[in-house]
């Protein structure tokens, strides 16, 4: 039986898949800036979760999330870096405090955990690292060049740690999602040629992964095609895919004003953290 710690826990992809994997008979660790939030969630989902505290942007606060987690179940199997935010908008009109703690996070953040993870799981022989990439990172669209960069950079991390950790026992996922209907796509336009699914799917292709050691996964899978298209092919191509999928509309047209909850929710975050 696997357990399994999850970084940005409390809510949307990170919540559903803390719920797929106690129903996949794992237990769970579910971490998040808020810990009353973490705490709360973990005793609606039941007595095979946990909730902690983690800012994944604080390394000896992660490290000692983690030892936390190992003193109450045990060691952990897997770290599923889940943490992100997603912040759109004109690169130049960016504030260049969300640009830093958007690199923090979303890199930042599964550069640490993916470390402090390795120095359990690599003297053990075994353990699985999930690091939540997006499609952003590989197609790139307009609007959302931070996000984009940070998503393209776990890509390649993740790629590159897959081929130092081979004959050690540890395995790497990258799991790599479109449009999830969670507070992050709030106002966001619906580009042609995929779905919008719910985190649950996700979750359910998080689970498969730990199951078949699958090392990279697009949601939905009819986004994988779309995605190595654009990023293999040369850029005048690449570009005329995006224009004909509508792909640079998605977040340069979104509606700010439907986002405004979720930019407030973010932004009242950093300035917790700061203080």
């Amino acid at each position: 039986m696997h357990t399994v710690a999850i970084t940005g826990g409390a809510r949307g992809i990170g919540r559903a898949t803390a719920d797929a994997c106690l129903r996949a008979g794992m237990s769970v660790v579910i971490g998040d800036l808020d810990g009353d939030a973490s705490a709360a969630v973990a005793a609606e989902l039941g007595d095979r979760a946990i909730g902690l505290a983690v800012d994944v942007c604080d390394a000896d606060g992660f490290k000692a999330f983690l030892a936390g987690a190992e003193q109450q179940v045990g060691p952990l199997d897997v770290l599923v870096n889940n943490a992100g935010i997603g912040p759109i908008g004109l690169y130049a009109d960016e504030d260049p405090d969300i640009t830093h703690r958007t690199l923090d996070i979303n890199i930042g953040g599964a550069l640490t955990g993916t470390r402090l993870a390795l120095r359990r799981f690599v003297p053990r022989g075994h353990g699985h690292i999930v690091n939540l990439a997006s499609s952003a990172g590989q197609i790139a669209p307009a609007g959302g060049a931070t996000y984009a960069a940070t998503k393209h950079a776990v890509v390649g991390f993740t790629r590159a740690l897959r081929a130092e950790l081979r004959g050690t026992g540890v395995r790497t996922t990258i799991v790599m999602p479109g449009l999830i209907r969670t507070d992050m796509i709030r106002g966001f336009v619906k580009p042609r040629g995929t779905r919008i699914v719910g985190p649950e799917a996700v979750a359910a292709a998080i689970v498969d992964a730990l199951h078949t050691g699958r090392e990279e996964v697009f949601v939905p899978r009819e986004l994988e095609p779309i995605a190595r298209l654009i990023a293999g092919t040369p850029p005048g191509i690449a570009d005329r895919v995006k224009r004909a999928l509508n792909i640079d509309a998605v977040m340069t047209k979104a509606d700010m004003d439907a986002r405004r909850k979720y930019a407030e929710r973010i932004d009242h975050a950093g300035r917790e953290v700061r203080s």
